[in-house]
């Protein structure tokens, strides 16, 4: 549409800009001039079509639009040339007059090469946007500064030239019709032929100013979009490379820099990964408790977290993202446990109110410890939920809980969720101290503890999915547990 609209323009304005810039052209009737314009921009057009299909869409990606402009150049040139031949044969029009035609032709063909090649431009973003291979880079093209200048200096040329075209003419007019006309119709007729190509000129100097800026913004708007994902965490996006050019290099940079941000953010994640996976063995080690507590606690701990997602007290907190770290910190839930010692908390029988109290320290004990670790690396999300949750999974809703006696929403969320896990976990498990419980006697238990020990949202969460914590409770049973499994408490397999 673009082109068709370029050369039906081309055949509007050149029989005009002929009459006007050269006497020998408007010496003739006026559809002795249109009439074989027309026809060769209407078999131009054809063989610009032809062109297309078979030398500019075939060629490598990187050339398509250098190539586009070029054709649609030559095709204008080509036409003025046939028009100067044309008339030196049929009219024995002078030289003068055909470079009079190039000019017209090679401006209007100028300014359509240009629009049509910045339209290739987009519609190659539009292919490999949807999915088509990126253009190759091989650092050979004219940088957009120098495009600029030179787009300037060709218009203002362009500008001088016509307008001496123009004078000239003029000047020859107003000496054959010396004592024929007024000055005041002299003056109005040569204002007319200098606005027609200011009318001319301006709205393709505009439309191809407005096409560039449109280039533009599909570029800034890929590259905005993909560092928004970026700065989001998702490393999935990437900057189309749809031009060999500065652009070009920016987004391959770009895409290189995503990808380099991504490797380092997977090992970080590795890194912490590997991280809890050893403290929670240690914790394991240490204590009566299997490695299968700590699978099945953090899977109760997403379970609540998930079904509480959309509840309007904790929406707003429990996002994706700190649903999937909760899971990977409750591990720690006990690392406090290190610090007891063996007589105390591998004792076989009930403990001494003395040797509660000992135990009871396990929970500042662990939050100490990775306050510690969040001192030497730094502040980080994983280390201050695994720090609440070390610390308040003891806390009890009515305030009666430890280390520091909580009440209500004062205590975290990460430790209101372990607290249910926790309890509900030890009450079906088997101890040295106790038997196991059975899954109604344990959901009795925890019902008891509503708006008590526990926040009654999060009993109601696990009143609803107590099913999902059967199956949990089943899969990962104390019985045939080894502790090559411990490693899905990091990667939730």
């Amino acid at each position: 549409m673009r082109a068709k609209l370029h050369y039906s323009l081309a055949a509007a304005i050149i029989p005009f800009y002929g009459a006007w810039v050269c006497p020998f052209i408007d010496s003739l009737p006026a559809w002795r001039i249109a009439a074989p314009i027309i026809g060769v921009l209407a078999v131009l057009f054809a063989l610009h079509r032809i062109l297309q299909k078979s030398c500019v869409a075939p060629g490598p990606l990187k050339r398509r639009a250098s190539r586009t402009f070029w054709v649609e150049l030559g095709l204008f040139l080509s036409a003025a040339i046939f028009l100067t031949a044309y008339n030196y044969v049929l009219h024995g029009f002078p030289l003068e007059s055909g470079l009079k035609l190039v000019a017209g032709f090679s401006s209007l063909g100028f300014f359509a090469a240009l629009d049509l090649a910045l339209e290739a431009e987009r519609s190659i973003f539009t292919e490999v946007t949807a999915g088509g291979r990126p253009v190759s880079l091989d650092g050979r093209y004219l940088p957009l500064n120098r495009k600029l200048a030179i787009f300037a200096t060709v218009m203002i040329f362009m500008l001088m030239g016509l307008m001496i075209l123009l004078v000239s003419k003029d000047l020859r007019w107003i000496v054959a019709v010396s004592g024929m006309v007024t000055l005041e119709a002299a003056r109005l007729s040569i204002i007319k032929e200098f606005m027609f190509v200011l009318a001319v000129m301006l709205p393709h100097a505009l439309n191809v100013i407005h096409s560039f800026a449109l280039n533009l913004s599909l570029f800034l708007d890929a590259q905005r979009s993909v560092l928004s994902h970026v700065a989001a965490g998702n490393y999935t996006q990437r900057i189309p490379v749809s031009s060999n050019n500065e652009f070009g290099e920016i987004a391959r940079d770009a895409n290189e820099m995503v990808d380099r941000i991504r490797e380092r953010t997977e090992e970080v994640i590795r890194t912490q990964d590997v991280t809890i996976l050893s403290l929670a063995s240690l914790a394991e080690a240490r204590d009566n408790e299997t490695g299968a507590h700590i699978l099945r606690t953090q899977r109760y701990v997403r379970v609540l977290a998930k079904a509480l997602q959309d509840h309007p007290r904790f929406s707003a907190y429990l996002d994706d993202e700190t649903v999937e770290l909760l899971f990977k910190s409750a591990p720690l839930h006990d690392i406090g446990k290190v610090g007891i010692p063996d007589n105390i908390l591998l004792k076989s029988g009930a403990h001494t109110d003395p040797e509660r109290d000992i135990m009871k320290t396990h929970a500042q004990i662990g939050a100490d410890a990775l306050a510690v670790a969040e001192r030497e690396l730094g502040v980080t999300s994983f280390l201050r939920l695994a720090g609440e949750i070390a610390l308040t999974h003891h806390e009890k809703w009515d305030g009666g809980g430890y280390p520091r006696g909580l009440r209500g929403d004062d205590i975290p969320v990460s430790g209101r969720l372990m607290a249910v896990a926790d309890v509900y976990d030890a009450l079906i498990t088997k101890r040295v101290y106790k038997p196991a419980f059975s899954h109604e006697k344990a959901m009795e238990i925890l019902r008891d503890g509503r708006g008590g020990h526990f926040d009654p949202d999060v009993i109601d969460a696990m009143v609803a999915h107590e099913d999902d914590f059967q199956a949990i409770a089943k899969a990962y049973a104390d019985e045939g547990f080894s502790a090559a499994p411990l490693e899905s408490a990091v990667t939730g397999e």
